[in-house]
This record gives structure tokens, C-alpha cells and sequence, in this order.
């Protein structure tokens, strides 16, 4: 007889929970969650993301730095009882007794094309290739959406008096997560708009500092291409090697 699983044995397998070795009488205090509509019981200390691996999800989209903030994980949920729908990073929100879930493995938009090198560096770029900003009632949904706390509202305002510095330096750390444009009732991509803000201040607003001046230099003199060339045709047993002996930054 063939020891060799079934293709239905290894499917099974591989939505058994991550979360293993877990003995039930060691945990105090579960909640129950609903994942697209049925009920799990998981310990109540998890994240979103852990406990729907808990309950045996096993994720090959929608989820990728794992606690960190790369906006790929964007939840969507309500509490029992409640009629308010709320928004969060499933690797950084906590389960609650009660919490209806759907998980938003993207937000599609769509970005408009452009050449930076062709634009002018006032608001009519804005309003070019995202008209939509002027619709913005200042209801500051978007602002409360965000996970990274950004004043999100703050920066779309900037954005139509065409003060790009402003967009570039509110919306820095946004990480595209899509929170904000999906519950924006006006139908604004706000990340989108940042993106262009950072990209126009960086092209005309901000003077280009010596270090990138330096490399920009030694990027046209090929400085860097016999190092490249070596990588490239090392084998993997090389490309291990090098990366073992590779020179680390103190800490």
C-alpha cells in the first residue's frame, strides 16, 4: 500500500491552524468571531490575523510583513449589536467578543499614468489626473479609516491649494493599505494623491542632497557593474555565500 498522502489528505493538512500545540485548559478567556459569517471560538489576545489561523485559515494573499505595517492585511469588520462599520490592519488589531469579519485582500483604484518630468508644480496637476479631490466635503472619514494615524484629510486639503510640500510630508507614511479611499464617500483615492504629492515635491520642491548627488555620479560612471555582473552569474551556492559574508551595519 502507497504511504503517499491523497491530494484531499494534503488539503486537509494544510488548513489545519497555525497556531498548534495550543492546550485549551491553559487559556482563560475566548471570544467568538465570525469569519464570512461562521462562528470561531479563539483566544482573546490574538490579532485578527492570528486568530483566523487559529481558527484554520491559512493565507496565501492579503497579508504580508506579519505585525508589521505594509499594508496588505486592510480588515474590515462590525461589532455584534452595532451598526457602525470599522476598518483596521489585521496584523495589528485585536479580536473582540462579537466581531463580524471580512478580510479586503486589495482596494482597486486606478492610478493615473503620468511622465513627472512633464508636469507643472502647481495645484493644476491635482486636478489633472485626479479631479475628484475637489469633491472632498471634509467629513474626515478618511483621516479615522487610517491605521497609521495619518491626518489623511489634512493632506487631500493640501493637495487642492496645490502645496505639495504639505502632501509629502503628512502623507509620508502612508502604506497604500486603501483604508482611506474605500470609505471615503466622495470616491477619492487619497494614497494615490499622495504618491503624486511626494513624487512632484521630490522632482521640483526639494534640492537634491550631496550623498544622492555623489551616487548619481557613480551610477553613470558604471561604478557598481562589475559587482553587479558577478551576482548575476553566480550560482546559488555563491549567492549563499556572498550573502554570509556580506559587511553588516553596526548596530
Amino acid at each position: 500500500m502507497s504511504n503517499e498522502k491523497s491530494v484531499m489528505e494534503r488539503i486537509a493538512e494544510a488548513n489545519k491552524p497555525v497556531t498548534a500545540g495550543v492546550d485549551e485548559k491553559d487559556i482563560k478567556h475566548w471570544v467568538t468571531i465570525r469569519i464570512m459569517g461562521k462562528a470561531y471560538r479563539v483566544p482573546s489576545d490574538l490579532t485578527i490575523l492570528t486568530a483566523m489561523e487559529f481558527a484554520g485559515y491559512r493565507f496565501v494573499r492579503g497579508v504580508g510583513c506579519r505585525q508589521g505595517f505594509c499594508g496588505a492585511c486592510g480588515t474590515v469588520y462590525r461589532k455584534e449589536g452595532e451598526y457602525k462599520l470599522k476598518t483596521g490592519l489585521a496584523c495589528q488589531t485585536r479580536v473582540e467578543d462579537g466581531m463580524y469579519l471580512v478580510q479586503i485582500p486589495f482596494s482597486p483604484a486606478q492610478k493615473a499614468i503620468y511622465d513627472i518630468k512633464k508636469e507643472r508644480y502647481n495645484v493644476s496637476t491635482i486636478l489633472k489626473y485626479y479631479p475628484e479631490v475637489a469633491k472632498c466635503v471634509s467629513c474626515n472619514t478618511c483621516t479615522k479609516a487610517c491605521p497609521q494615524d495619518i491626518e489623511v484629510m489634512d493632506y487631500v486639503q493640501a493637495a487642492l491649494r496645490g502645496n505639495y510640500e504639505k502632501v509629502a510630508e503628512t502623507s509620508f507614511d502612508c502604506i497604500r493599505c486603501g483604508l482611506c479611499a474605500m470609505r471615503c464617500p466622495a470616491e477619492i483615492v487619497q494614497y494615490d494623491i499622495g504618491q503624486l504629492g511626494r513624487r512632484m515635491y521630490g522632482r521640483y520642491g526639494m534640492d537634491k542632497p550631496d550623498h544622492l548627488k555623489i551616487r548619481l555620479k557613480e551610477l553613470e560612471e558604471k561604478k557598481f557593474d562589475p559587482e553587479l555582473d558577478k551576482l548575476e552569474k553566480a550560482t546559488k551556492e555563491e549567492l549563499v555565500k556572498f550573502y554570509a559574508a556580506r559587511e553588516r551595519e553596526k548596530d
